[in-house]
């Protein structure tokens, strides 16, 4: 036989069973491929659309305050000065005074005299 009548021989000739296995891989390989990417891609959008989320927050947090937002405060400053001034509309108590000891205290010569600790006698060299 010939090469081409080889060739022709091997086309008509239903798959064997190696080439339905070899096939199968191949098409095993190619899904988990196209599975892999598409998990890849469902990951990549994830992170972009936190990105983005992160991209407004920070811009929330740069934009200037609204007019409420100015009232709002405006109305609180308000609030504490009113505080401030009545706390500073009221009259100052006198300081307190210290009581009187419990025990009556001997007079300073009658004291006996603090014990001196024991002097640190010069390291050797």
């Amino acid at each position: 036989m010939a090469k081409s009548e080889k060739k022709s021989a091997k086309q008509s000739k239903p798959d064997s069973r190696a080439d339905q296995v070899r096939s199968a891989v191949d098409q095993a390989f190619q899904v988990a491929g196209s599975q892999l990417t598409r998990e890849r891609a469902e990951q990549i959008a994830d992170d972009l659309t936190s990105a983005a989320q992160r991209v407004r927050d920070a811009l929330e947090e740069l934009r200037p305050p609204t007019g409420d937002e100015v009232r709002r405060v405006g109305e609180r400053l308000d609030a504490i000065e009113k505080r401030l001034a009545a706390l500073e509309a009221r009259p100052a108590a006198a300081p307190a005074r210290r009581a009187a000891p419990a025990t009556p205290r001997k007079p300073v010569g009658e004291r006996k005299p603090a014990a001196k600790p024991p002097a640190r006698k010069p390291a050797a060299g």
